[in-house]
This record gives C-alpha cells, structure tokens and sequence, in this order.
C-alpha cells in the first residue's frame, strides 16, 4: 500500500476533462491516513516550525494533524469573511476571477517560522497567498507542503520562482 494508491481520482469533475485527486479515501483508511502525517513529520522533524499554516478546507485536516504531531501550534487560512477576529487577507487570481484567503492579524507572531500545508498543489496561487500572508503577519515560511502535487499545472514552478520550497508526498501526472 502507498499514500499515493489510497488517493481516488474521478474524472470529469467539477468540468470536463478534469482528473480530480481525492483524498478523502485517503483520510478514512486510517493507517493511510497515520502514515501520510507521519512522512510529513519526518519531513520537518529537524527543522520544526513554529507553526503550521493549513488551507482551508482540506489543508485544516492535514496542517491541523502535523501541527499535533510536530508539537507546534496551528494557524487557519480561510475564505474571505469565515475567521470571527479581526483579519487582513491577500487577493489572488483565479482562472475566471480572484478569490481571496485571510487570516487572524494575531496568528503568526513576527519572526515565526511557518510551515503551510494543504492537501493538492495545483496551480500554486492559493499557496502563494497565504504566503503572502505570513510574510505580511512578518512570519517566515519554511515550506510549502503537500500530500499531491499536479505537476502538469505549475504550481510547484510558480512557488519556487517565488523563492519557496515545496514538498509533496506524491505526485499525479496528466491534471
């Protein structure tokens, strides 16, 4: 068994011609599911950051159970208008549109080291702003970590040109 073999791919979804990566069979097959957090936390045992950034909604699920198991705390990247405190957030374009992820203006204290996770890197723009966004907060991002990259859509490209390291557990070749 692999990450990468518990990971369901429906084709057509949400539009034709699209290959979506499921991690939800992921999620519910437990030892998957310990083993996905524990290759993570191998991953950034000797750099342990302060935090752990995850993206809403499936970037909770993931950053939330690495920040328990790394021992660090864990900061909620969230659509516009779903974060109760005062917040700022960072604009960031869509393939028809922009979009836009906030965060509390307490979570990341200056000079924080941040880790940010979420589930599938695609084309890396929701990454990149809540990057943005730590560094707006003064934090530092260590990383930007995955269980799924796309390759095909150039988001580990588009993170690394602006100067981030990327991780991901797996990848997925064809969207």
């Amino acid at each position: 068994m692999t990450i990468k073999s518990l990971i369901r791919t429906i084709p057509h979804y949400p539009r034709q011609g699209v290959m979506f990566r499921d991690i939800t069979t992921l999620l519910k097959d437990s030892v998957g599911f310990t083993l996905t957090i524990e290759a993570l936390a191998r991953q950034y045992a000797d750099s342990k950051p302060h935090k752990v950034a995850g993206i809403e909604s499936r970037g909770f699920i993931i950053g939330a159970a690495l920040a328990f198991r790394l021992g660090v705390g864990f900061v909620a990247i969230r659509k516009k208008g779903k974060l109760p405190g005062e917040t700022f957030g960072h604009d960031y374009d869509l393939e028809y549109g922009t979009d836009r992820v906030e965060m509390h203006i307490d979570a990341v204290e200056p000079g924080e080291n941040v880790l940010v996770a979420d589930d599938i890197l695609a084309t890396g723009g929701t990454a990149e702003a809540a990057a943005a966004l730590i560094e707006q907060a003064g934090g530092r991002v260590t990383e930007c970590c995955f269980v799924v990259d796309l390759p095909d859509l150039g988001g580990k490209r588009r993170l690394r040109e602006k100067g981030y390291s990327v991780f991901a557990l797996c990848d997925f070749e064809g969207e």
